[in-house]
């Protein structure tokens, strides 16, 4: 396992650092790499031209193309529940990848625009592309508080422990997995948003947690 990121990477020895505008360090950071898992984002609503457009749109394009020249089969890649954020409020439940989507605002519109790409990976390429719409993983105690004040968002909450099994389970999925797009979250409390029946299909992920299992660690 190879690590790439701003900083070095906590329990690793093998580590790139670098950003996404880095080809010459993304391309190290690559060789010999079967499988990448694409986190690295603006992971919300920020300024377009000077934060979501780099690392969102660029920075995609970077991976994609140093991934594709070093040959490796298969991208993680992770896109957002708030793709279809209007529908998490009015539903119909729960919410399935075949349903039309509703972006929140221009980062959900970033995700789709790597969603539509992994695909044409899969199609010229040959690249097998897993995109996982996730839940809200907090970050911060205070996006902890968040979701505490708000039934709809511990819905919607994806424990670290759930996170690492649903990513666990979309790299070591069959080969004959060429491409899904699949949402990744814990089990809900009251009304399930997302359909996980191709997560668990596909990937055999099945959540394990609820909220607020893991939240202590933020």
């Amino acid at each position: 396992m190879r690590g790439f990121d701003l900083t070095p990477t906590r329990g690793l020895d093998d580590c790139v650092i670098g950003t996404l505008a880095d080809r010459a360090a993304l391309d190290r950071a690559m060789e010999k790499i079967e499988c990448v898992i694409h986190l690295a984002a603006t992971p919300d609503d920020d300024d377009f031209l000077a934060s979501l457009l780099p690392n969102n749109i660029t920075g995609l394009f970077h991976t994609m193309e140093a991934a594709r020249c070093a040959g490796v089969k298969r991208m993680v890649l992770a896109s957002s529940g708030q793709v279809n954020w209007w529908q998490q409020f009015t539903g119909p439940f729960p919410i399935r990848p075949e349903d039309p989507v509703s972006p929140k605002a221009w980062y959900a519109a970033t995700k789709m625009f790597m969603e539509s790409i992994g695909r044409t990976f899969v199609e010229m390429h040959g690249m097998s592309v897993i995109t996982a719409r996730l839940g809200w993983c907090p970050r911060t105690p205070e996006q902890v508080s968040e979701i505490a004040a708000s039934e709809h968002f511990r819905d919607v909450y994806f424990s670290p422990g759930d996170v690492g099994r649903f990513f666990a389970c979309a790299v070591e999925a069959p080969e004959s997995v060429r491409h899904a797009i699949v949402y990744g979250v814990s089990r809900a409390l009251v009304q399930a948003k997302f359909d996980l029946s191709s997560a668990e299909k596909l990937l055999g992920y099945v959540p394990q947690e609820s909220w607020p299992t893991g939240c202590s660690d933020f």
